[in-house]
């Protein structure tokens, strides 16, 4: 007798403006189970004492979630000066203080500094593994930990309060592999002071939204309704939403189900691109496949049947 699979083939992004206090692993468990879906995954790790958008792949979305990972992240934090702690954020035990602290004016004559392609040393306690094993389970068991510093893209970082002597308030918009509590750290030690991050909330991911995202309460309500009434797949976002930074190329059902067969197919028509390193195809305004274009052909690396 075959095997049950568990949960249903439900296929899309879930946008969760995740609570302070949740594991993006616990946030992944809670919408896959509120879905029912059969696989689930997340875009991009919020720690626990983060809030805000964590996109969450529901079946065939979890193909696509390399290129959520690669776009660009907005944050808003708030950087908690004369404290620096052992994991630069609240979270850690203070290791060392300073009675300085910066005015406005200090605070944005550094910030250039801190914009465009700049080396950055990440966390002891980070994610990065060393020798197999993640940095923050050799911090924790009070290991030294050296990690390097690595290159990082910071679009934009503005100062937008400073609401008391000891606190400051700020927007960035970087690019993939950056650290916000290194960012605070740094821009602590160039103003002669310490510092850690007190909050952080992540606002946008990727082509994702702020207005997009919902909460998990939200979520929570709508299940628990009369299964009449619970349309849990209308605040799904489609699979190809992540896809927003590739060239999309229509192609028909006769077409499709070559490239459902994983075989390459020519692309007909005037404006027909002849190469592109990465595109995706759709048929009838559903998600087909991923993949390449070489010599007017169209060649599948990822196809998603029944995507729909």
């Amino acid at each position: 007798m075959a095997r049950r699979k568990k949960g249903q083939d439900i296929h899309g992004w879930v946008l969760l403006d995740k609570p302070v206090g949740l594991g993006s692993t616990q946030a992944v468990s809670k919408v896959r189970w509120l879905f029912d879906a059969n696989k689930a995954g997340h875009a991009g790790t919020l720690d626990p004492l983060a809030s805000g958008m964590l996109p969450i792949a529901l079946g065939h979305a979890t193909r696509t979630v390399p290129f959520v990972q690669d776009g660009r992240k907005t944050y808003a934090f708030t950087v908690r000066w004369g404290q620096a702690t052992s994991t630069d954020d609240r979270e850690g035990d203070i290791v060392a203080t300073s009675e300085l602290r910066p005015d406005a004016a200090s605070i944005n004559a550094i910030l250039p500094r801190f914009t465009g392609v700049i080396s950055q040393l990440p966390p002891a306690f980070s994610a990065l593994k060393i020798d197999g094993e993640r940095a923050y389970d050799l911090a924790r068991a009070g290991k030294h930990v050296e990690l390097a510093p690595r290159d990082i893209e910071v679009d934009e970082l503005s100062l937008t309060g400073c609401p008391d002597a000891d606190h400051a308030t700020f927007e960035t918009r970087c690019g993939k592999g950056t650290y916000i509590r290194a960012l605070a750290r740094d821009m602590a030690r160039a103003l002669g002071t310490e510092g850690h991050v007190s909050a952080l909330r992540r606002t946008q991911v990727g082509p994702f939204q702020p207005s997009q995202m919902i909460s998990l309460e939200v979520l929570q309500e709508m299940r628990h309704r009369d299964p009449a009434e619970a349309d849990m797949a209308s605040v799904l976002h489609p699979v190809e939403t992540a896809l927003d930074d590739i060239p999309a190329l229509a192609v028909t059902e006769a077409e499709a189900a070559r490239l459902f067969n994983g075989q390459a197919i020519l692309l007909r028509g005037r404006d027909a691109p002849i190469a592109l390193a990465e595109a995706y195809v759709t048929t009838r305004n559903t998600l087909v496949a991923i993949g390449s274009v070489a010599q007017g052909q169209f060649i599948p690396k990822r196809v998603f049947k029944n995507a729909g």
